[in-house]
């Protein structure tokens, strides 16, 4: 699952190392929500199957990505 959030992101020409933009929140990045997502092994086929969703309607997957690092900083209590 890592190897492939860091293709999908690293492909659609964003770095691991970009920020993500979140209200109250600095220095979150890519980088940390895929190792977040890769510890998430119940949610990997879900993940997946919805990013490759958004990505065949060329929709924005970086959209979703933004939804999933709320959810984590929500999960970690921030």
């Amino acid at each position: 699952m890592k190897t492939y959030l860091i293709n999908l992101i690293t492909e659609k020409g964003t770095s691991l190392s970009t920020e993500l933009q979140i209200e109250g929140h600095y220095g979150i990045t890519y980088e940390m929500l895929v190792d977040y997502i890769a510890e998430a092994k119940d949610y990997h086929s879900q993940i997946k199957n919805t990013l490759v969703k958004i990505d065949f309607m060329n929709g924005d997957v970086f959209h979703y990505l933004q939804h999933l690092a709320m959810g984590m900083l929500k999960a970690l209590g921030y």
